[in-house]
């Protein structure tokens, strides 16, 4: 479920202009007195790069402890490549976007169905990762005609059983204690060593180090860490469903990822009947991260 994103240079300039629109309001109210089928979305961060309006555009959804930026090297170059329009969006509690106490599947989908039509981008191509590979599939099988074909990035519609222990992630990044007035890099060198003794990979520690932020002079998480930390089962799950999605649906996976399971296989058949897999070699879950040219090779191979 975890986004991770390594710095990789693009040959070529991205497509200009490009639009980027931040919410920075209050945090959302609850929706827990409301009905199950009527979750409150929030205004979502996002940008959006220009293209042929008259060709479904590309939506990519970041993994958990992830934001848009994620995928900025890769929404360039396939803005370029495609010609196409290429949104890439903070889910809510990531990024830029607001915070709230609700953190379920239903309104992250919720949260799409609100931006997209109002953006002009339906249906869309819909790309996610991790725990944005679940929104997007909740939101096809929801709302079918929003999406005209369905990218699900090294997830199934099941639970998900990691290795990474988000839990703990969680606890360590709320007992980390950093001094205000310090600088930026000083915060980080801190934040670094105190999360080294209950996370051990380094790649791991500064991926999520990239949401420590300065407000106010001095240093705090972007991303909601109790919202989280109160669903983070719901957050592995994967809502149960009867309804499938009729449209062309890849699954695309990391050759060495553990994340999607042969068992996990006639799940898949059964909600996305023309899902087809393809496996990108020496990639983890991170195939966006690891392998980009091969990542974007499979998305414009399924485009055509």
């Amino acid at each position: 479920m975890l986004s991770r994103a390594r710095a990789w240079r693009l040959p070529y300039g991205g497509l200009e202009p490009s639009k980027t629109c931040f919410f920075r309001g209050p945090v959302a109210p609850s929706s827990s007195g409301r009905s199950s089928a009527e979750p409150r979305p929030v205004p979502l961060s996002y940008k959006l790069l220009d293209g042929e309006a008259a060709r479904p555009a590309l939506v990519f959804l970041h993994g958990l402890f992830g934001c848009k930026t994620n995928f900025n090297s890769i929404a360039k170059a396939l803005a370029q490549q495609t010609g196409r329009r290429v949104l890439t969006v903070d889910a809510r509690n990531h990024g830029d976007s607001p915070h709230s106490p609700d953190m379920s599947y239903e309104v992250m989908s919720q949260d799409l169905q609100d931006l997209l039509p109002r953006l002009g981008l339906v249906p869309c191509v819909l790309i996610g990762h991790s725990m944005g590979g679940k929104t997007a599939m909740l939101l096809a099988l929801q709302r079918p005609e929003l999406v005209e074909r369905l990218v699900a990035v090294d997830i199934s519609p099941v639970e998900t059983t990691p290795s990474l222990d988000f839990p703990a992630y969680m606890a360590a990044m709320k007992a980390i204690d950093i001094p205000d007035e310090v600088s930026r890099s000083c915060a980080r060198k801190l934040a670094d060593k105190q999360l080294s003794s209950l996370i051990q990979d380094p790649a791991v520690r500064q991926f999520l180090l990239t949401n420590l932020v300065e407000a106010d002079g001095r240093f705090v998480w972007r991303v909601n860490l109790d919202a989280l930390a109160q669903h983070v089962d719901k957050i592995l799950a994967f809502p149960p469903r009867q309804e499938f999605y009729p449209g062309p649906t890849l699954f695309l996976l990391g050759g060495n990822s553990e994340f999607v399971h042969p068992s996990h296989h006639p799940e898949i058949r059964r909600l996305f009947p023309r899902a087809q897999m393809q496996t990108v070699p020496n990639a983890g879950h991170w195939i966006h991260a690891d392998r980009p040219q091969d990542f974007m090779a499979a998305i414009r191979g399924f485009l055509a």
